[in-house]
């Protein structure tokens, strides 16, 4: 008898993590005539001027009552923000070449990279055994 008690809850649980863990989504209302998207579902275009857009980064204010920042002149920037996006060396190219004749800044990445490499495999081999 104990046994079914302890199944019965174990059954109501899972049912009420199923229900409370359940991701449901808002709903739309339709409009009532229309079928298919229409022009209702076309995006809307921009209540922004050309000239606003242009002088400020819209979107990037976090601030409850601050405004969006203005975009300033390409000098007003600091250097190292333009070699954000520049590409860096792969692992396999950082091994082809000298220890010797890298610059600092590759041979901190090769050292990160192998580092990072070591580990996965050292990982992987526990895993297997």
């Amino acid at each position: 008898m104990n046994c079914i008690k302890s199944i019965r809850s174990i059954i109501i649980t899972k049912e009420a993590v199923r229900l409370v863990g359940c991701r449901t989504f808002a709903v739309g209302v339709k409009k009532k005539g229309s079928k298919g998207g229409g022009a209702g579902d076309a995006p809307k275009g921009s209540t922004l001027s050309k000239e606003l857009k242009s002088t400020t980064t819209v979107g990037a204010n976090i601030l409850k009552d601050g405004t969006d920042p203005k975009v300033l002149p390409d000098s007003e920037y600091p250097d190292w923000l333009w070699h954000l996006l520049d590409k860096h060396p792969a692992l396999s190219e950082l091994r082809r070449k000298t220890v010797e004749s890298l610059p600092y800044e590759d041979l901190k990445r090769f050292v990160k990279l192998d580092n990072r490499a070591r580990i996965k495999e050292n990982n992987s081999l526990k895993a297997k055994n």
